[in-house]
């Protein structure tokens, strides 16, 4: 058990924790913001 809760601290650093919410918040957008046709593409036609 002991190992388990060394492995969880080190993984879970408030470094890791903010780089994790980083990489969601981006995945979010990007799901978020698929649907939407990119108008920039056909300016140029």
């Amino acid at each position: 058990m002991r190992i388990l809760s060394r492995l969880a601290h080190t993984l879970f650093t408030r470094e890791n924790l903010y780089a994790l919410l980083i990489c969601l918040i981006l995945i979010g957008l990007l799901i978020l913001t698929a649907d939407q046709s990119p108008q920039w593409i056909y300016q140029g036609f």
